[in-house]
């Protein structure tokens, strides 16, 4: 399989240039020259797979041979090693639980495929391979658990100072060797757009070899794909499935658009954002306004330029009307996050994150004209991690996970910088003296 820029289709290039490069060099992002189709009999059959194997069915599709295959079943069977659960909460809404992973987040499928896919591509290099990652949340932990102690790559996490809650905050700040955390006194967009200047710096790409972990990175983004197809299989309906998803940079909604051009056959798609609304005033009014990120609970979808949208884009066609037909965006405040999460649990007793919280009140919203569908929610994180707005919202205390209460006593250790762009590149080359 062969890769292109969304800003050139011209030039193509290879897994492991798309892979370790993380983005061309014209700053646009690395797509498949094509979506291949899963054999039919493979979907027919769904209900005989696990996930570990559908991840290898569709990596082993996507990657063709540019992995062997015994290496890449390897891979899948390490990564892919916790369940995907799927709760009816009420008639036709059904969780779909992501966070059963080690840091209980979705972000632990894209990071530990993505991880053990760089050590095998990075195998042949000499010099160590630089990971720089912006995380709004759970990005972080999930990275630092999956690329700690991987030999030849070092990994610098950058963070929003106060824009991550405390458990998010320790996840990240916690592993040491090569796990380094940078606290930024800044948004999720500034750590990204600091990212994204590094990739672009020929001085700093001249003493560092640099890749991303971010969604911006193709193998952040194709084991994405997996949760949507066994989702589907453990449906007991299989007619009019609406996947509905919280969103922020939209790789997660983005790796659900690739699993429907795969062949699953998904009715269609809701993007639920918080007030950070760029995505669903696009698919109303044909307009993309990126603009400044305003924080929220539900900070994972704190983004205010989605950094997956031209992958959007692409898939489509550039074709607004074609996305609009497949997706349809809404956006909610804080107040009604935290009403959702109350009103489900009361009567339901199931307890939503406040990102899944917004994707419910999405599915409520697209119900309304849409009563006979079957709505998937992804619940990307476990509510422990937001233990502070939940509990706030329901009136209660909720039980901590042992991996997350283990981690009240750790020393966070993290170095400081301003949102300055000429504070980071000093602070990176300064490691290299």
């Amino acid at each position: 399989m062969k890769y292109f820029s969304t800003k050139n289709k011209i030039v193509a290039y290879s897994l492991e240039e798309a892979v370790l490069m993380s983005l061309p060099p014209d700053n646009g992002l690395f797509m498949p020259e094509k979506i291949p189709q899963l054999r039919p009999e493979f979907i027919a059959n769904l209900k005989n797979e696990n996930v570990a194997s559908i991840g290898y069915e569709i990596s082993k599709t996507l990657l063709g041979d540019d992995i062997p295959h015994d290496v890449l079943k390897k891979i899948c069977n390490e990564a892919f090693s916790f369940p995907v659960n799927v709760v009816n909460v009420h008639n036709n809404t059904y969780v779909c639980e992501l966070f059963h992973g080690p840091t209980l987040a979705f972000k632990d499928f894209g990071a530990r495929f993505m991880s053990r896919v760089m050590s095998y591509l990075n195998r042949k290099h000499t010099t160590p391979l630089t990971i720089l990652v912006a995380t709004s949340g759970d990005t972080g932990g999930a990275v630092a658990d999956g690329f700690h102690n991987v030999e030849g790559i070092e990994v610098y996490i950058l963070y929003p100072s106060g824009g991550v809650s405390e458990l998010q905050e320790k996840q990240l700040t916690t592993y040491g060797n090569n796990i380094h955390a940078i606290e930024v006194k800044g948004t999720f967009d500034d750590c990204q757009h600091l990212v994204k200047q590094a990739f672009l710096d020929p001085k700093l790409n001249d003493v560092y070899r640099l890749a991303s972990a971010n969604s911006i990175n193709i193998a952040r983004l194709i084991p994405q794909t997996v949760y949507y197809f066994e989702a589907f299989r453990k449906l007991a309906s299989k007619e009019n499935v609406v996947f509905v998803v919280p969103s922020g940079n939209f790789g997660n909604l983005t790796a659900g658009l690739i699993a429907r051009k795969m062949g699953l056959p998904v009715e269609h798609f809701v993007a639920a954002t918080n007030i950070n609304n760029v995505v669903p005033e696009y698919l109303s009014k044909g307009e993309y306004t990126p603009r400044p990120s305003q924080a929220t609970i539900s900070n994972a979808m704190d983004v205010g330029n989605p950094s997956n949208f031209p992958r959007m884009i692409e898939l489509f066609g550039n074709s607004w009307t074609d996305m609009k037909s497949s997706i349809n965006g809404y956006s909610f405040s804080d107040d009604e996050t935290k009403e959702i999460m109350k009103d489900v649990y009361e009567k339901f007793g199931y307890i939503l994150d406040p990102h899944g919280a917004v994707a419910y009140l999405g599915w409520l919203a697209y119900q309304i004209e849409n009563p006979d569908s079957i709505g998937v929610i992804l619940e990307t994180a476990h509510p422990a991690k937001f233990g502070d707005s939940v509990e706030k919202a329901l009136g209660r205390k909720i039980d901590i996970p042992e991996a997350l209460e283990c981690l009240r006593n750790k020393k966070k250790v993290a170095d400081f910088i301003q949102a300055d762009y000429e504070e980071f590149k000093a602070f990176l080359l300064a490691k290299k003296r």
